[in-house]
């Protein structure tokens, strides 16, 4: 197994599960990897895509990320797979075009997909981008730095009634409203630039008794603010469908999120894709209502102490994966 930290500091969560789990969809053609194809739709600093192309030499990797830096680091870091990676600068949602672009096309083409979701460690480690709560920089929060709407822009020009809604939907924060209400008093007098202005008005809008529980009460509105910026749940609607359309019979995805709101958007898109379309009182499987999908997890599986221990960013991951059984226009067969 390779160094998956190396000089970056970075441990890929779940490394070894997700390797369990898209080892055979990989393996299908030939025990190398030859003939499969891998996309990486969060490739990051590339430690997950590292270790599937170490161990897999025949694969092929399409790595997907948004932020620019993220693919010159790993662009470096896995320069030796240059003949095999394939990267792409694109939001996931963007993934069939990465794929048509990159000549693999879109429908049923692929053999294994990750998605590995939300902001990465190494996005946090970034202080001027602005996502952290722990230190100042400028109220940024762009995964994409060229792209044009800011958390600065956010709380200086949506009115109230936005910003509660912002922090109500994406942060599940209860004191939504609270926190809308002080921004917007705060600037009035003058416009937000950093994250510090920005948590010392959190601070006052929240009591004390509410301080006390949670963990830090920016948490929640740092999160929606990312969010928001990024339009992350919107993509991941848009992405999934995308990703699931894209697998070979016999091919898998996984998915790791690290939030109750993304893991609800991936939880009813694979039961969606996991269930008949067969009325249930039906004693046979009507043709071509049969479900493409069978789950490969039960519900969402868990990072281990000793991982969080090791990891402790995998202490919030929800890992869901499953693969595809049927091709878009086989029927069904009498009996399922």
């Amino acid at each position: 197994m390779p160094d998956v930290t190396g000089d970056f500091g970075h441990i890929p969560v779940l490394l070894d599960r997700c390797f369990a789990l898209l080892h055979p969809a990989l393996t299908r053609h030939r025990p190398d990897g030859s003939g499969a194809v891998l996309v990486d739709a969060t490739i990051g600093a590339g430690g997950h895509a590292e270790r599937f192309l170490t161990e897999l030499p025949g694969l092929r990797v399409l790595g997907v990320d948004r932020d620019p830096t993220a693919l010159d680091i790993v662009r470096g870091r896995l320069a030796r797979f240059a003949d095999r990676l394939t990267l792409v600068q694109t939001r996931y949602d963007g993934i069939g075009t990465a794929l048509a672009e990159s000549g693999y096309g879109t429908t049923e083409s692929v053999d294994g997909i990750l998605f590995d979701l939300g902001v990465s460690s190494m996005q946090l480690d970034r202080v001027e981008r602005g996502f952290s709560y722990a230190h100042d920089a400028p109220l940024d929060m762009r995964m994409d730095p060229t792209s044009e709407l800011t958390a600065a822009e956010i709380l200086n020009s949506y009115d109230e009634a936005e910003l509660t809604g912002i922090l109500r939907r994406f942060g599940e924060e209860k004191l939504a409203r609270r926190i809308a209400t002080h921004i917007v008093r705060r600037r009035a007098r003058t416009p937000f630039t950093s994250t510090a202005e920005l948590v010392e008005v959190i601070y006052q809008a929240v009591p004390a008794p509410a301080r006390r529980t949670g963990g830090h009460p920016a948490k929640r509105t740092f999160q929606a603010l990312r969010i928001a910026v990024n339009g992350e749940l919107d993509a991941l609607s848009a992405a999934l469908p995308a990703a699931l359309g894209a697998l070979r019979v016999g091919g898998r995805v996984v998915v790791m999120a690290y939030q109750s709101l993304e893991d609800r958007i991936v939880k009813r898109t694979f039961a969606a894709a996991t269930t008949s379309g067969t009325p249930s009182d039906l004693p046979i499987e009507l043709p071509g209502h049969a479900p493409q999908f069978t789950l490969l997890t039960r519900g969402a599986e868990r990072a281990d102490d000793a991982e969080i221990q090791r990891n402790p960013r995998s202490a919030a991951v929800r890992l869901r994966a499953l693969e595809r059984v049927r091709a878009t226009s086989e029927p069904a067969r009498k009996g399922g």
